[in-house]
């Protein structure tokens, strides 16, 4: 994916800086040359979750920066907090936080409301599909996330998105389509039950070995939403899944 997409947001003198990178030396370097190319100053930075490839970069900030304000949901040291629904306002943008947990659970997306347009940080990636904690938290988040904004999604990684909304509607269509597929394969019968491998290797069987066990973990997150749903079962001695009397198949 190219490392981690930075925003700096704004058009006066003080802007606002969206992630901060893994903490690379190359990536305070860049920051620094457009800070100078610019004639501009980081008043705050948002940080969109806390994996470390959006926060690791907060360090070298603060050392070029020291006055810049930093915000975080669920913030830590010296932070602030991002409440849904707060603004942030610098000349020439405004943007609205918005708590849309599933990548991980303090998630923020950020409406930029003159382009309505949003940052949709890792939950919606410029490429390829993102992973979640929380598979029903993250399915109902994508659905809220696409009826907030009309334009553009920015990213945490890969390109520019043209229509936000139209491909977090694909995200949508592709995670219930995987749904259905583990539904589909615990529908036929197997002597010794389904293991969650075993449901990996009919899903994914076009795909090389080397994928199924990060696959393996997203089926079981789909397991886990399905037995919460009512619609399939757990074997604990034999660790195998089975659809249950409340399924839809």
């Amino acid at each position: 994916m190219q490392g981690t997409n930075t925003y700096v947001v704004g058009q006066g003198g003080k802007r606002l800086l969206i992630d901060t990178g893994e903490g690379k030396p190359e990536w305070i370097a860049s920051i620094k040359s457009v800070l100078k190319d610019e004639n501009i100053t980081i008043d705050k930075a948002i940080l969109t979750h806390w994996h470390h490839d959006h926060i690791q970069g907060v360090p070298d900030l603060l050392k070029h920066s020291p006055d810049t304000k930093v915000y975080k949901n669920d913030p830590h040291d010296d932070w602030l907090e991002i409440s849904d629904g707060q603004k942030f306002e610098t000349e020439g943008a405004t943007l609205r936080a918005f708590y849309c947990p599933g990548h991980t659970t303090d998630h923020m997306a950020l409406v930029l409301e003159e382009e309505d347009a949003m940052f949709t940080a890792d939950n919606v990636l410029g490429q390829g599909t993102a992973v979640f904690e929380d598979l029903a938290a993250y399915m109902k988040s994508l659905d809220s996330m696409s009826k907030q904004f009309k334009g553009r999604a920015y990213p945490g990684h890969g390109p520019v998105i043209e229509d936000g909304p139209a491909k977090i509607l694909e995200y949508i269509k592709h995670r219930k389509q995987r749904e259905k597929q583990v539904l589909d394969v615990l529908a036929q019968e197997k002597e010794d039950g389904w293991t969650s491998m075993d449901i990996v290797k009919v899903i994914y069987k076009d795909y090389p070995e080397n994928l199924w066990e990060p696959a393996e973990r997203g089926v079981l997150q789909i397991l886990d939403k399905l037995q919460k749903e009512g619609k399939v079962s757990y074997n604990k001695e034999k660790k195998t899944w089975a659809l249950s009397g409340k399924s839809s198949l």
